[in-house]
């Protein structure tokens, strides 16, 4: 008996279309096109994941540094003085301290720098 796959074929096309879904033109209604545009966004992604904490380490430290010149001294003397001193505080923590908690950071600082 002759085995029709039309039923097989449309649901790993209609699995392409779901996950092609928002992207433009023959990306997402061909479905060779749509198959490697996906391959390549599922590249992207991987990469990008990687990427965005190498992005936020430098925003983080952008904020500390601002929020330490403020203070009276710099980035690199802040951290510095911290590992020094044995305050084991991250840079994320740090930095959220500097934009929401002003008077803490400056207290953090105080601490770390006091000889």
């Amino acid at each position: 008996m002759r085995v029709k796959r039309g039923v097989t074929a449309h649901k790993r096309h209609q699995k392409i279309r779901k996950q092609t879904k928002g992207f433009t033109k023959s990306n997402r209604s061909s479905i060779r096109r749509g198959r490697q545009a996906n391959t390549k966004a599922l590249q992207y992604a991987y990469r990008d994941r990687r990427n965005r904490k190498r992005t936020f380490r430098s925003l983080w430290n952008s904020r500390i540094n601002a929020a330490a010149r403020a203070n009276g001294t710099t980035y690199s003397r802040l951290i510095a003085d911290l590992k020094k001193n044995d305050i084991n505080l991250d840079r994320k923590v740090l930095a959220d301290l500097a934009v929401n908690e002003p008077s803490s950071f400056e207290a953090v600082v105080k601490t770390a720098t006091k000889k």
